[in-house]
């Protein structure tokens, strides 16, 4: 993929998500230049298309907490001073919302299983345990139905994730998805 037409898709995206964390269109801007010039030089390190979207939107927020520590230089920037980061956790609150709905929705037996480790911090040992169930083919278990959770999330929502698997943005894909907000 070309860096026109990456450009030309997410431009207008990056700039709304800029423009919700730093105030001053002339910074957009500027940070807005920054990007596409890093993300011309550092495109082919890119390994996947299908990771473009998250890749230029950790650089974002990347460029984005440079810009805050070059104004901070001189003086010591605490993390009350990233105002724009105040943002993040309601993603996570807003998709907290589909996680009962969805763990209700797998069958029965993920749904037990997920209640009482995610939701209830049951530790898995004592689980299988109780449970009679060999601990390794529970973490197989645990495993396969948090695989089936997260289908769920994506069947409702286009996640964005950052290089260490945190969402950063989402988008419903139908607006009539049950369960989130």
């Amino acid at each position: 993929m070309s860096i026109e037409a990456i450009w030309d898709e997410y431009r207008s995206a990056l700039t709304r998500f800029l423009t919700s964390r730093v105030s001053n269109p002339a910074d957009v801007e500027d940070l807005l230049q920054d990007i596409l010039i890093k993300s011309y030089k550092n495109l082919h390190t890119v390994k996947s298309s299908d990771s473009i979207k998250a890749w230029l939107f950790q650089l974002a927020n990347n460029t984005i907490i440079d810009h805050y520590r070059k104004k901070a230089k001189g003086k010591d920037l605490q993390a009350e001073d990233l105002w724009y980061e105040e943002d993040l956790p309601n993603i996570k609150a807003e998709l907290s919302m589909c996680i009962l709905p969805f763990i209700n929705a797998l069958p029965e037996d993920q749904s037990k299983l997920l209640k009482a480790i995610d939701i209830d911090n049951v530790k898995q040992k004592d689980f299988a345990e109780t449970n009679n169930i060999p601990y390794s083919t529970l973490k197989s278990r645990v495993q396969k139905s948090r695989q089936a959770l997260r289908k769920l999330y994506e069947d409702c929502c286009h996640l964005t994730l950052d290089q260490h698997g945190n969402i950063i943005d989402y988008q419903r894909k139908n607006p009539d998805c049950d369960g989130c907000p």
